[in-house]
């Protein structure tokens, strides 16, 4: 059943008769007459009665007027609706953050997304880069911000590239350092985000690329707790230079980690070949506009 045959059948009903119809719908009473003769033919009744010049509707014919209304009341508010999303006055925003570098790097964004589209609802969903990973390939998100992803499934904009340092006990000999290699390290124990955390990933790559397996102290997803721990004497742990510039302990020393092509990306990604909906893209707008200056993907056209 076709729209534009049941909408002539309402009017032709509403206006009263076929060439009152046909004006109100800017057509023919030709054209009408022939879409509500589709439309008989497809139900197999008669929608008329027609004794003389008048027609009178069938008992089928009511049953059509009153759905046929609904139906198209319904197709209009659809396209009212959607008219609203492409215009981002509704939506939903389905954004995957991560537990480390949001309060610096993503706050003011959303602030300002906010700002500009009051109407989109922001789902928002809060996990180490490697969960948000998970969860982006899984399409529950539609855009996350996380470490640089390795993965060729995923497209993804740069947003902050932060060097690594090591941060140690601040009487310990090697904080007079003014860098360190992680092979400097492989005799202490190390304090290390958790398992769901890109970081702790990269650290445990890049110290068996450099011959050793490393003690672990600890594991957190506190920033300032793993820094509390440093300060106490039970290890080191490594985090980017602006987080740790934001975590000061007077018993703790920071010293730049020297680790070649070893730094900390923060980036929004997507999956290559998803759907992106109008708020997400939106999003992924602001963030070009106010990390216009990003660094280039490293290893990436």
């Amino acid at each position: 059943m076709e729209f534009r045959t049941l909408r002539a059948f309402v009017e032709v009903v509403r206006q009263g008769g076929f060439s009152q119809a046909a004006k109100a719908v800017f057509t023919t009473q030709s054209t009408v007459s022939k879409a509500v003769k589709q439309l008989e033919d497809e139900i197999g009744l008669p929608l008329f009665d027609r004794i003389g010049h008048r027609s009178v509707m069938t008992a089928a014919g009511e049953i059509v007027y009153q759905r046929g209304i609904k139906l198209l009341a319904d197709r209009d508010d659809l396209l009212a609706e959607l008219d609203e999303i492409r215009g981002l006055n509704r939506g939903v925003l389905r954004l995957g953050l991560p537990s480390v570098g949001s309060s610096t790097l993503f706050a003011p964004l959303l602030a300002i997304y906010r700002q500009r589209h009051p109407g989109i609802e922001i789902r928002l969903v809060e996990h180490g880069s490697t969960e948000l990973e998970e969860i982006l390939r899984a399409g529950d998100i539609d855009v996350a911000g996380m470490l640089a992803p390795t993965s060729q499934e995923f497209d993804w904009q740069p947003v902050r590239r932060e060097p690594l340092v090591v941060l140690l006990p601040a009487d310990h000999p090697l904080g007079e350092r003014s860098s360190l290699s992680l092979a400097d390290l492989k005799d202490l124990p190390f304090i290390l985000f958790d398992g769901g955390f890109a970081l702790h990933r990269l650290v445990l790559e890049r110290s068996r690329k450099a011959g050793f397996e490393p003690t672990i102290a600890a594991e957190s997803s506190q920033t300032d707790f793993m820094v509390e721990l440093v300060g106490a004497g039970m290890g080191v742990t490594f985090l980017p230079r602006m987080l740790a510039a934001q975590s000061p302990h007077p018993a703790v020393r920071e010293v730049l980690l020297g680790e070649p092509n070893m730094a900390w990306v923060m980036c929004v990604a997507w999956r290559r070949s998803g759907y992106l909906s109008d708020a997400a893209k939106a999003w992924l707008e602001l963030v070009r506009e106010v990390h216009q200056s990003a660094i280039d993907k490293p290893g990436r056209d």
